[in-house]
């Protein structure tokens, strides 16, 4: 009978501890289920919390200033145009070059400036804030020239997208490359595209900038259009370029050297284009980057007459490059990579110009020839000189 008892009491004394710990999980699931509730609700009163999106970040910027103007002879313009840059100093190498003394960025970021009139001049600049900093990743490359295994360009085609935001920014230069519109009369484009490192390509002192338009005249707009399946065929309007901007660091520079890293141009327009522009923003770390991916149109020489869109990831990066596969070919160069992020002041999403297209690099590494097309990234430094060259007004260049 005790043994009985004692089984009985053991027995109870189970249950309900088995029922008291069974009571902890029902609650906590309930408290968690709760929880989950109140964060969804926040979420949805909140859709626009930066910590949801990918957002562009704050630099503290420094500011350049011309402190000096030479004037210098009229060049010859014997360069032959090219429409990419080729180099042998891959990611490695150009991670392994010492970084520049401040006199030496002050040299690189003076710059040269061309007028229509075949007259130019030289102008040294001072640096005021030195902002430094960059990542760096890594990652492998394929074995295919430019076009990497199956093309993954887009033709745009129809006036509802060539015509529109953000395809309506790319603009062809007479040289033969891309350029990107920045204001209301900038064209950012690849310097390779007018100077070859040491004079100005044939034909950069009667330079254009073509717009596309419809092909028809304005008193047949529209004609047929809603009724055709066939796209509407497309022609350029052409804008003479009023001077053009190169810094220093590309014309004493070259690609395998510290060139490529300041291969960019501004083009002011000798009217106004009358076209949405995107702004130029300080290029954030690839890891920051949404999906890690980089866009940008052109007018590749393989679909003459087609603008060109494409996107792909970052696979490396120095403090003044990206290195990626995008698919490209020469024409493409000077084209404006952009990317997506939320603007946190403003509310908003917001496309901005992080980069120029340079072109395309063979990399010998460890005996195996390797390739990348390669961007110059908008350092702080490169935003500052690029937006004084746009605004001429160093206090609207203070947010990249």
């Amino acid at each position: 009978m005790e043994v009985e008892s004692k089984r009985k009491r053991r027995a109870e004394g189970s249950k309900r501890v088995v029922l008291s710990m069974a009571g902890i999980p029902g609650l906590l699931f309930l408290l968690l289920l709760l929880l989950l509730l109140l964060l969804g609700v926040v979420g949805q009163a909140s859709p626009s919390g930066a910590h949801w999106k990918p957002t562009w970040p704050a630099y503290r910027l420094p500011v350049i200033l011309p402190q000096s103007t030479l004037h210098l002879p009229k060049p010859d313009f014997g360069a032959k145009a090219k429409l990419e840059v080729s180099s042998s100093c891959g990611p490695q190498c150009h991670k392994g070059t010492p970084l520049p003394t401040y006199e030496e960025v002050k040299q690189y970021l003076s710059y040269e400036t061309l007028y229509a009139n075949g007259s130019r001049t030289e102008t040294q600049v001072g640096i005021y804030v030195v902002s430094g900093g960059g990542a760096e990743s890594s990652g492998k490359s394929r074995r295919k020239r430019q076009i990497y295994g199956y093309d993954s360009r887009f033709s745009i085609f129809g006036k509802d997208f060539l015509l529109n935001y953000p395809f309506s920014t790319s603009v062809k230069l007479s040289t033969g490359c891309t350029g990107t519109l920045v204001s209301e009369k900038h064209v950012l484009t690849a310097a390779h595209c007018i100077h070859d490192g040491k004079t100005y390509v044939k034909g950069t002192q009667k330079l254009r900038v073509g717009f596309l338009k419809p092909k028809h005249k304005d008193g047949s707009r529209g004609a047929n259009s809603s009724s055709s399946a066939v796209p509407e065929k497309m022609k350029f309007q052409w804008i003479r370029v009023k001077r053009t901007h190169v810094p220093k660091g590309w014309i004493k520079g070259n690609a395998n050297d510290i060139g490529m890293d300041y291969d960019y141009a501004l083009l002011e327009l000798k009217k106004l284009h009358k076209r949405k522009f995107m702004k130029i923003g300080v290029s954030p770390p690839a890891k920051q980057l949404p999906g890690g991916r980089i866009h940008f149109s052109g007018y590749d020489n393989d679909r003459p007459g087609n603008l060109v869109y494409r996107f792909c990831d970052v696979k490396d990066e120095t403090y003044d490059l990206l290195y990626q596969q995008c698919d490209a070919q020469p024409g493409a160069s000077g084209s404006g990579v952009y990317v997506r992020m939320w603007k946190r002041q403003q509310q908003k999403w917001e496309r901005k110009i992080i980069g120029i297209f340079s072109g395309h690099q063979w990399v010998d590494m460890n005996g195996s020839p390797q390739d990348f097309n390669v961007a110059v990234r908008i350092t702080p430094l490169k935003y500052a000189q690029i937006c004084y060259w746009i605004k001429g007004n160093y206090m609207d260049c203070r947010e990249g």
